[in-house]
């Protein structure tokens, strides 16, 4: 992506859209050693978040935050996660790893 590119929304929502993808939980263990692994409320569109975390959205940000909309994986949802090989929608925007339950009835 050129400047311009990386100015516009449309166009960094579909880089974001395309750069998602399924994966492990246990492929993430080094992220989460360094505790850049947020996880995203079911409630919340996870390109939306990505979206407002590339463009520095504190504001929105810190809201989510407040409202434990989303927050870094802890420790104990990190093992059980591990534990059940659990598959998550990820995205990265750096340094975050951005990651989403599947919503029911998706595979």
């Amino acid at each position: 992506m050129n400047e311009v590119d990386e100015n516009d929304p449309a166009v960094v929502r579909k880089k974001l859209n395309h750069d998602t993808a399924k994966i492990k939980w246990g492929a993430l263990h080094e992220h989460q050693q360094t505790e850049s692994v947020i996880v995203v409320s079911a409630d919340l569109d996870l390109i939306d978040v990505a979206c407002e975390f590339t463009f520095d959205n504190h504001d929105q940000v810190k809201t989510w935050l407040e409202q434990k909309q989303i927050m870094k994986v802890s420790d104990e949802q990190a093992q059980q996660w591990n534990t059940e090989e659990r598959v998550l929608w990820a995205v990265v925007v750096v340094p975050w790893v951005l990651v989403q339950e599947q919503k029911p009835g998706t595979k």
